[in-house]
């Protein structure tokens, strides 16, 4: 909407003071257009970008996008995990709790992002042996099918039966469109990632749990 002009004064100033009261109330709760070239000027200046349907304010010479509510994942891997093969790249697939702006892709191991942005990623995983010798674990995120540099997270076990939840939070810079993968491997067969049923005193564990919140614009 382009800005409103309140109501001219007439010949009956309660009707005016009526129509200037709508007017006020209508006028406070809708934001007007940002037209197009508009400079910030001025710190705090709120506007509606229509052109990329989110509200924006000036901020130190330019308009920066108010993030709206629309960009979280929630996922977890219910089952238990192995590893075909050792030292060997696999992926995980998540099945999603709660989503709004980010999917599951093709495959389902793709976690899509509708819009650009960076993104807080809080991952976990339990770890588990069935070996008394030294198991090695890697996580990693992928981005478009790309390794990120220098993201690994390397974990061991040192013990038969021995189990171990390991997480990392990180941000990452994406664009619309652009996807991730969890990815992880074991120097071992006798490493995997491990699930838990309900029993009677506490609910299921997960093999793996992903989280996944828009932070900034």
């Amino acid at each position: 909407m382009t800005a409103p002009s309140p109501p001219t004064i007439g010949p009956d100033i309660f009707e005016w003071a009526r129509s200037f009261s709508t007017w006020t109330r209508k006028a406070i709760v809708q934001l007007v257009f940002k037209p197009s070239g508009a400079a910030a000027i001025e710190n705090g200046t709120l506007l509606w970008d229509q052109t990329s349907e989110y509200p924006v304010v000036s901020k130190g010479g330019e308009w920066r996008q108010i993030v709206l509510e629309g960009g979280h994942y929630y996922g977890s891997v219910a089952t238990a995990q192995t590893a075909a093969s050792p030292s060997t790249a696999y992926s995980l697939t998540y099945t999603a709790s709660a989503s709004s702006g980010i999917v599951n892709g093709t495959p389902t191991s793709r976690i899509v992002f509708n819009e650009p942005g960076e993104y807080m990623v809080n991952f976990s995983a339990e770890i588990s042996s069935s070996s008394s010798s030294t198991v090695n674990f890697w996580f990693w995120p992928r981005i478009n099918g790309v390794d990120v540099a220098g993201s690994t997270m390397r974990t061991a076990l040192h013990q038969n039966d021995a189990t171990l939840v390991v997480s990392r939070s990180s941000i990452f810079t994406v664009a619309a469109g652009n996807y991730l993968e969890a990815m992880w491997a074991v120097d071992s067969t006798s490493g995997s990632l491990q699930a838990a049923a309900a029993n009677a005193f506490a609910p299921a564990a997960p093999a793996s749990t992903i989280g996944v919140t828009r932070v900034h614009g």
